[in-house]
């Protein structure tokens, strides 16, 4: 018998599409292994919970597949006591890996309803080192800034130069997809005093980050 399908759902994701793919980091691990996928998915679609698939979550927006999650969250390497900004709460899944490694959390989305429903779902988890905004992601979060680290979950046309010199320390890390709306490439950027230092990750596929440093709202039609 296939020991591997003998798993719990949460374990075979966890080893199919994460270990196996080469992320071994324990505390990535852990962290996923803490935080339950299904929770972040409405009633009747928790079969795609543990797919090998981003999953729509209505407004056009779409929750990460499980191994983008993952290598987004090990190419920060988070550790306590650090601060990080995550652009694109989503439906919240990615914030609560976030805040099971870093100190704190601010998180960003620009679609009402689907902070809102974030909110409630970190708060039913006991998740409480998270701070919520509602807004245009692109410009950031001024008033906490600056962060260790920043987290993007949605495409950029270009690198964001004005948003990660404003919000990220020096010696910081950012991590987002940038390029055309079909397929982006996942990038790695350390701030070395006002220099951005780039490093392709791997090809992925995101929805647009709209804003004012992004696309334009009106390159993207918004549907529930």
């Amino acid at each position: 018998m296939n020991k591997t399908r003998e798993l719990s759902p949460l374990e075979w994701m966890i080893r199919t599409q994460v270990v196996d793919r080469g992320i071994d980091d324990a505390h990535v691990v852990e962290a996923m292994r803490r935080v339950p996928r299904d929770k972040f998915f409405k009633a009747g679609a928790t079969e795609l919970a543990y797919a090998d698939q981003a999953a729509p979550i209505g407004h056009g927006q779409t929750i990460s597949q499980p191994y983008i999650v993952a290598l987004m969250t090990h190419r920060l390497e988070l550790r306590p006591g650090l601060r990080v900004l995550e652009i694109g709460t989503g439906s919240g899944y990615q914030t609560a890996i976030l805040a099971r490694l870093a100190q704190e959390v601010w998180t960003v989305e620009r679609v009402k309803p689907l902070l809102d429903e974030a909110f409630e779902r970190l708060l039913d988890l006991g998740v409480r080192n998270v701070h919520f905004k509602y807004g245009d992601g692109t410009l950031g979060w001024p008033e906490a800034a600056p962060f260790d680290r920043i987290l993007i979950a949605a495409g950029a046309p270009q690198l964001p130069r004005k948003l990660l010199l404003t919000n990220l320390k020096e010696g910081g890390k950012a991590v987002l997809p940038i390029g055309p709306q079909e397929e982006q490439m996942l990038t790695e950027v350390t701030r070395v005093g006002n220099e951005l230092i780039s490093k392709d990750v791997c090809a992925c596929r995101f929805v647009k980050l709209i804003g004012e440093a992004g696309w334009g709202k009106e390159t993207v039609k918004e549907k529930d």
